[in-house]
């Protein structure tokens, strides 16, 4: 399968684990919430990476790196991500989180040499401006569903979103080199997730206020987790890295931020209301600009 289509595909895992995560998450805490979905996943990813026989493509110096690469995107850039959730809510806490996409375009042509140029480029564009008018946008003016109450300090949901942002960036980015060489992307994302569940349980264990659960895990929300963890953990993540493996790094990250337009629709089942006039501009503008990356 192409590249692309697979980062469209983890796109669609993402903006789908969404509706599990946000629940979960402001019950639990996004401390808690990440402890148990990355415990989850690598349980699940270690347990396919052993039956599969993809671990013996690990030796020590990409362990060390997929380990940092874990501590970076999962452990602080995911926690950052549930944290910007529990205060801004899935909708506006998506556009914060969709600047991944111009973080790692800029760092892919700084640090890879990546360029893009022509079609690629206006597509690129498009898709990135789409993504932000859907969800800047996609709110109407009486809606007052209590995903889109702020909670706590407005800049502060906002430095969460933009470090959740950067860190997915640099971690992914980091991994590129790596990927090409031949490391399965199953056995990766399970050393990543397993370095992340690590430093949250040193966290944890340290009796940091913070990172304690604020309610008891019931059989709920571990279904809640648990779905989480299959669809963006365990499925989401590894088709990243198998992109990666394949595909350019930018247009990679340009196409997966395409998850806040998937996860508009899934609002609207949520809401029952229809988005409102900038949710479907963005759309199609962001529709446009796949095609035209695709069509390269």
């Amino acid at each position: 399968m192409r590249p692309e289509a697979l980062a469209l595909l983890a796109a669609a895992c993402w903006a789908v684990a969404a509706l599990f995560s946000a629940p979960a998450a402001q019950r639990l805490g996004a401390f808690a919430f990440s402890r148990w979905r990355m415990l989850f996943a690598a349980l699940l990813l270690w347990g396919i990476a052993l039956a599969s026989g993809g671990w013996h493509s690990l030796n020590a110096p990409a362990l060390g790196l997929l380990a940092v690469s874990g501590v970076i995107g999962i452990f602080i850039g995911d926690t950052a991500l549930f944290a910007c959730m529990n205060r801004l809510g899935p909708r506006r806490s998506g556009v914060l989180f969709a600047t991944h996409a111009l973080f790692s375009a800029v760092l892919a042509w700084l640090f890879l040499g990546e360029t893009l140029w022509g079609w690629a480029l206006v597509g690129a564009s498009l898709l990135v401006g789409g993504v932000m008018l859907a969800i800047l946008r996609g709110r109407r003016e009486d809606e007052s569903h209590a995903w889109e109450q702020t909670r706590g300090t407005l800049a502060v949901g906002v430095a969460l979103g933009l470090l959740a942002a950067l860190c997915q960036s640099v971690a992914t980015l980091m991994l590129k080199p790596l990927m090409a060489s031949g490391i399965d992307a199953i056995a990766g994302s399970a050393m990543r997730m397993s370095t992340a569940f690590a430093a949250h349980a040193l966290l944890w264990a340290s009796g940091w206020r913070m990172a304690r659960a604020r309610e008891p895990l019931r059989w709920r929300e571990a279904a809640q987790v648990f779905g989480s963890a299959v669809i963006a953990m365990a499925v989401g993540m590894t088709l990243i890295l198998q992109a990666m493996k394949l595909g350019q790094a930018g247009v990679v990250a340009i196409l997966s931020s395409v998850t806040p337009i998937v996860v508009l629709p899934l609002l609207w089942l949520v809401y029952r209301r229809r988005p409102a006039w900038g949710a479907w501009a963005g759309a199609v503008l962001a529709v446009a600009g796949t095609a035209l990356i695709l069509g390269r």
